[in-house]
């Protein structure tokens, strides 16, 4: 063009792959050059680049009263972080271990069928994405994300997150990442206090004085509660306090499990396989003719389907890939959403009652010791059997084949039957799969929810910039994530 070029600097990368004969790259560059104007004028492709970088608060006023944060996960993570920024040194209370004495309890569960009921995949340090995919996606727009990527990297995540257009850290190093921001927090005075249950809460004329814990009360004024969507037994002693707490829709399925290779060869075509590119995933949505949504969530290439139960006697299940992606299987999940009309248990809390419920079937169904139900996609939706063939199940510690028709709810498997057929034009390619049920969402999400209630806790923006509607405890939402993809009959399974 003429212009002399400054610097050039990668912001974002993206796979372009809509047409399977010429998947290529697509890269968005900081270019800085000497006549802006005429640079501009000429290349009809080019924006001024945006100069206004986010930065936390400066904080002015009262420091004696130390603020409190409940709960460890990505909300309470960044709120900690930046209170602790802010000179406030905040006092952190969690539930569940460090991320280095968790991962021997997760591990527990996967081998030998034991759970630790305040340490699991759910609850401790990172929440419940420090043991899943670390996906660090989303759909909310917001000046603070490259904010929040920054601080992850810094803490030990991997570069490419800061240009990747589908940036992700991978289970294997989410925990030295969220032990890297704890010891920052700590750095700046603040303080993490582990294996600290909040039981209760003081008030004294309307106003907090502080928080009843498992190891003693701890004064304060002002707290944040980002317990995440399986801290139960708060949402029972809230409700016990007369908070206010109103139901919401959430969202129930089942996850399903596929080779990699199938997305690969559908997503890439002959691409699939290329050194360049990482394991493909894909994303899909309907609209069924009552007005009910069924989408896939949480897909999780190269990945392994694992155990996110968090109370005894109760199966859950949720997705993780490691950094790499490269595991055989691929898993997601298929949602379909249900309202507060729709749950068979009454009171604020009757969505809660309706996860457990559910959870204790698949417990039960699979024999206990926190295996899986487990069934093929084609068998669950034609109701006849079909043994499992191609794709091994990576849940451990383990599966047992099972009828799910008397574990789902009627209504649910009604909407994903119809959703499958109605997703399954968008798939070309793939095959019938394996899946399981999950918890993915909360039907008592707090105020440090992400405003939808629909996913776990992970570090991902959406989950550290959720305190932006912070102020009330709020409505909430659970959804079982159920993902099954429409691929061939046979090749997979289902299971909770």
């Amino acid at each position: 063009m003429g212009t002399k070029v400054r610097s050039l600097t990668v912001v974002r990368r993206a796979v372009d792959a809509r047409k399977k004969s010429d998947v290529h790259f697509v890269y968005t560059l900081d270019v800085s050059v000497k006549d802006e104007a005429s640079a501009l004028a000429r290349c009809r492709d080019a924006a001024p680049a945006p100069k206004d970088i986010w930065q936390p608060p400066v904080f002015d006023g009262r420091r004696d009263s130390r603020p409190v944060v409940v709960g460890f996960g990505p909300g309470g993570m960044f709120a900690a972080l930046v209170l602790a920024m802010a000179g406030l040194r905040p006092i952190v209370l969690e539930r569940g271990e460090a991320a280095e004495a968790r991962t021997e309890k997760v591990a527990r569960l996967r081998t030998d069928g034991l759970l630790d009921p305040e340490s699991n995949i759910q609850f401790g340090e990172g929440g419940a994405g420090a043991f899943s995919d670390g996906k660090l996606s989303t759909g909310v727009k917001d000046r603070r994300i490259p904010w929040v990527l920054a601080q992850l990297a810094e803490a030990g995540a991997p570069a490419d997150i800061l240009t990747d257009a589908k940036p992700h850290i991978g289970t294997d190093l989410l925990p030295g990442v969220c032990a890297g921001i704890r010891q920052r927090i700590i750095a700046l005075e603040g303080e993490v206090r582990f294996s600290t249950k909040v039981t209760g809460l003081a008030v004294e004329n309307g106003r907090l004085t502080g928080a009843e814990t498992n190891r003693g009360f701890v004064p304060c004024e002002a707290l944040i509660l980002a317990c995440g969507h399986s801290a139960r037994d708060t949402f029972e002693m809230l409700c016990k306090l007369n908070i206010p707490i109103a139901p919401k829709p959430f969202a129930m399925g089942v996850r399903i499990e596929h080779l990699q290779r199938d997305i690969d060869r559908a997503q890439y075509g002959p691409f699939a396989g290329h050194p360049r590119l990482s394991a493909a995933d894909y994303s899909l949505a309907c609209q069924l003719p009552n007005g009910r949504r069924c989408y896939t969530f949480c897909m999780c290439p190269g990945g392994e389907v694992v155990p996110a139960a968090s109370e005894e006697g109760r199966v859950c299940t949720n997705g993780a890939s490691p950094s790499k992606r490269n595991y055989v299987n691929s898993n997601a999940t298929l949602l379909a959403a249900v309202a507060p009309e729709d749950f068979p248990y009454a009171g604020v809390l009757g969505g809660m009652q309706w996860q457990r419920a559910i959870e204790q079937a698949a417990y039960d169904a699979a024999g206990g010791g926190y295996l899986a139900p487990c069934q093929t996609v084609g068998g669950f939706l034609t109701g006849r059997a079909a043994p499992i063939s191609e794709v091994t199940p990576s849940y451990a510690p383990g599966v047992r084949e099972r009828e799910l028709r008397g574990i789902l709810p009627p209504l649910c498997r009604g909407y994903h039957r119809r959703g499958s057929a109605h997703i399954r034009p968008q798939a070309p390619g793939l095959r019938y799969g394996r899946g399981r049920t999950d918890r993915a969402g909360d039907p008592l999400l707090l105020s440090c929810a992400d405003g939808t209630g629909r996913r776990y806790a992970k570090p991902r923006p959406a989950g550290a910039l959720s305190l932006r509607r912070g102020g009330r405890l709020g409505r909430g939402h659970h959804e079982r994530r159920r993902g099954r993809h429409p691929l061939r009959p046979g090749a997979a399974a289902i299971s909770f």
